[in-house]
């Protein structure tokens, strides 16, 4: 299966910023574009999260069904974004094309890739070790890691957002990091004019 833009990762980064690639879908430059999102959580700290301090979430959500409701809200809302369940990503590689993507039981081709995993340690994707780098703003303690980047761009058509793009762990700042690069991403599809996806009553 060939993408145009394949999220790796199904916790709070990598699902805002499927959610906002898919709300584009009536935009000309975003019409036809395949999406997809590979669910891969290994262990999302949204699993044991609670949360009493994040704008719009009503006091003592949990994390847990968080990550149960969000897969609902894409597929609901976006059912054109394609969700992969139960494979867990083993190496990025770039072609030509952009980037072959391999898991555990398929093989996928993207033009673009965004890295949405979390920011423990061991990191084992085939393909991305030369990227990997002590955690700029945790807890040394913790001995996190992220992937080297500017402004969420590891290299061209290469992206990574959330914790694992060198952001403090929060669920707010996890979910505008998504959001962010997908708006990146946006704006690359319409000619490189910067964009964003606004409702309005």
């Amino acid at each position: 299966m060939i993408f145009d833009s394949l999220v790796v990762g199904g916790g709070v980064a990598g699902m805002q910023c499927a959610l906002l690639l898919g709300s584009a879908k009536e935009k000309t430059y975003a019409k036809n574009k395949k999406i997809g999102i590979i669910m891969h959580q290994r262990a999302s700290h949204l699993q044991t999260a609670l949360f009493n301090n994040v704008l719009g979430l009503p006091k003592g959500k949990l994390g847990s069904d968080i990550l149960l409701e969000g897969k609902e809200e894409l597929k609901n809302r976006y059912p054109h974004v394609a969700q992969i369940e139960n494979e867990k990503v083993t190496a990025v590689l770039e072609i030509e094309e952009g980037y072959k993507v391999i898991t555990n039981k398929n093989e996928y081709e993207s033009k673009i890739v965004v890295i949405a995993l979390n920011y423990a340690k061991p990191f084992d994707i085939a393909g991305l070790e030369r990227y990997v780098e002590k955690h700029s703003r945790a807890n040394p303690m913790k001995d996190r890691i992220q992937l080297r980047n500017f402004n969420h761009l590891i290299h061209h058509g290469l992206y990574v957002c959330g914790t694992i793009a060198g952001w403090r762990s929060q669920f707010a700042i996890a979910a505008g990091s998504g959001a962010s690069v997908a708006t990146d991403i946006l704006s690359l599809w319409n000619d490189n004019i910067s964009t964003k996806i606004h409702d309005k009553i």
